[in-house]
């Protein structure tokens, strides 16, 4: 088999390669390595794998390289590469999640539509939600972003759902529920919280720490994408959550001073616009349609994460 995956190098994209790789996949890998966080941080991410006879790693932007070339001969396109991040979408800086998460998504699907591709997975968000009443949160739910970034991308899952009623484009959308584990980016939660602990620095908390989310570990992320790729599904949009619901900041960075034995110097900052106040994923349409089940509990995620964490801090 042989399988493309935008945003090789990132916190997803690389734990998805590095097990298509050691299942024998051939493994194309599109990453541009953008300067949103350190790259030595993404080398890092891959540096298991890329000597690896299977894995290619192709260094450019979506929107500027031959795509109809580069698919051809593929069966699987993991479409992971997304600008990320809720609070920086805001302002002049929304043209960049406009180029990265909804031109280059209709730029691969134009190609994906002159292919012959068995599956396009699509990396979406619970951002997708905002601030629902109803919990948990169901694919048949009104979607209504409160985030551009939400915006950007719903408006590329909306791009997948064309495709495959135009052109038959074989699309999954998967809309992630707060990823955490090992390569987390350094923008995200856990990771700041967890350097701050190991560094002694203050924790800044924005809001109450009272806002809840449901956490997804990575690895129940990776199998839950090759799981839709592998289904006869097409066209479908599926929550892909975690063990355990309704998880609040301050009882997460409770557990971390736990796990790490390390008493935080917590402060708490003004909520920001774009954050949502809950999340919480009701997976019953991916068990029973992708088999999907989630196999690393809240707690062994989280110490995963920090013991990784350790390693380079």
């Amino acid at each position: 088999m042989k399988s493309i995956v935008t945003g090789a190098a990132g916190f997803i994209g690389s734990h998805l390669s590095e097990k298509l790789v050691n299942s024998g996949h051939k493994v194309i890998g599109i990453d541009c390595f953008t300067d949103y966080y350190s790259k030595k941080l993404k080398v890092k991410n891959i540096e298991s794998f890329i000597d690896n006879n299977n894995f290619t790693l192709i260094n450019k932007d979506l929107n500027n390289i031959h795509l109809n070339k580069i698919l051809k001969g593929v069966d699987y396109i993991f479409h992971q590469a997304a600008q990320a991040g809720v609070r920086a979408s805001w302002g002049e800086t929304f043209e960049i999640y406009s180029n990265n998460n909804i031109e280059a998504t209709q730029k691969l699907l134009e190609a994906a539509k002159d292919s012959e591709i068995k599956k396009f997975i699509y990396a979406s968000s619970s951002s997708v939600y905002g601030d629902v009443g109803n919990f948990p949160m169901q694919e048949e739910d009104k979607v209504k972003p409160v985030s551009p970034y939400g915006v950007s991308k719903l408006a590329a899952e909306n791009l997948c759902y064309l495709y495959y009623k135009n052109f038959k484009v074989p699309t999954i959308s998967l809309r992630y529920f707060t990823v955490i584990g090992e390569r987390q980016r350094p923008d995200m939660a856990f990771h700041i919280f967890g350097k701050a602990l190991l560094k002694n620095n203050p924790i800044h908390i924005f809001g109450n720490g009272k806002q809840s989310r449901n956490f997804t570990h990575v690895e129940d992320i990776v199998n839950a994408n090759i799981s839709a790729a592998l289904s006869d599904f097409e066209g479908e949009i599926y929550n892909i959550g975690g063990e355990k619901e309704g998880i609040t900041i301050n009882q997460s960075i409770d557990l971390m001073q736990e796990y790490l034995n390390i008493k935080g110097n917590i402060i708490y900052d003004n909520k920001v616009k774009g954050d949502v106040k809950h999340t919480s994923a009701d997976i019953t349409k991916a068990n029973k349609e992708l088999k999907y089940n989630p196999n690393v509990s809240f707690k062994d995620g989280l110490k995963r994460e920090l013991k990784w964490l350790k390693s380079i801090y």
